[in-house]
């Protein structure tokens, strides 16, 4: 099948052309001010208020960044579809990770938005999910993941769609994340930064490791996943010294 012939390619296609309908003619408050010396100029905030304009790469990044604006839910209404455009083309340029991406729509509060407002986000981000992982995306499933339950303050819904998508694509993102993540759910950490206050990093952890324990094992091994890294997903399962004196324990070091 052709990539721009993909199903999921045809969906996310769509959700973000009703992205840019849904908030065209959207700006920032008018209002709305931000420090010249940490966030930019005037001239620059004057382009918030101004429908339509695309912003330039560092300003939209200096934008979804900011946690200072009195109204986050307007600005994210402004730059919402040249946002998940940059993010789908994997040229958000995060500090740290794609959470952060996340974190911005949090602030938002995009899920309290009018139906006809959050649902167009809502399958914004559930087509670009579906995308990940059916299709070698230019952004990892893994970042993708963890980007959406950030985004909307759970891992339900993401690890839902996982569980539904299976085959050859999927079983191999599953293991590319979890050897991503092993080391950090191994130290009883969440193997990213929570950075919205809302959201309970002992809660998500302790779901994602089920949901692994209870799904990856057969999945990995499909997926042709080293065994090395099939008994590091095990030993998820341990705890205390079942976990550290293991015959398979990795040596991490914490």
């Amino acid at each position: 099948m052709h990539f721009a012939d993909h199903p999921a390619r045809r969906r996310l296609s769509a959700a973000l052309d009703d992205l840019a309908v849904t908030f065209r003619g959207m700006t920032a408050h008018p209002d709305e001010h931000n420090c010249e010396c940490h966030w930019g100029s005037s001239e620059e905030l004057s382009l918030l208020k101004t429908p339509d304009v695309e912003l330039e790469p560092d300003l939209l990044r200096r934008t979804w960044q900011a946690v200072d604006w009195t109204d986050h839910a307007a600005v994210l209404r402004r730059i919402l579809p040249q946002f998940a455009t940059v993010l789908v083309a994997g040229r958000t340029e995060p500090l740290f990770g794609l959470e952060e991406a996340g974190y911005s729509f949090a602030r938002g509060r995009w899920q309290q938005w009018p139906d006809d407002q959050a649902g167009p986000v809502r399958e914004f981000l559930h087509a670009w999910w579906a995308q990940s992982l059916t299709e070698d995306a230019i952004v990892p499933a893994h970042q993708v993941f963890v980007m959406c339950a950030e985004a909307s303050g759970t891992l339900g819904p993401w690890l839902a769609d996982w569980e539904k998508q299976t085959g050859y694509l999927s079983d191999r993102h599953l293991a590319a994340a979890a050897e991503e993540w092993e080391y950090e759910l191994l130290g009883d950490s969440l193997p990213w930064r929570v950075g919205w206050y809302e959201h309970d990093e002992e809660e998500m952890r302790a779901e994602l490791v089920a949901w692994l324990l209870e799904h990856a094992t057969v999945r990995l091994r499909e997926s042709g996943a080293s065994a090395d890294l099939q008994h590091r997903i095990r030993l998820l399962g341990l705890t205390g010294d079942d976990r550290w004196t293991d015959s398979h324990w990795p040596g991490h070091r914490y």
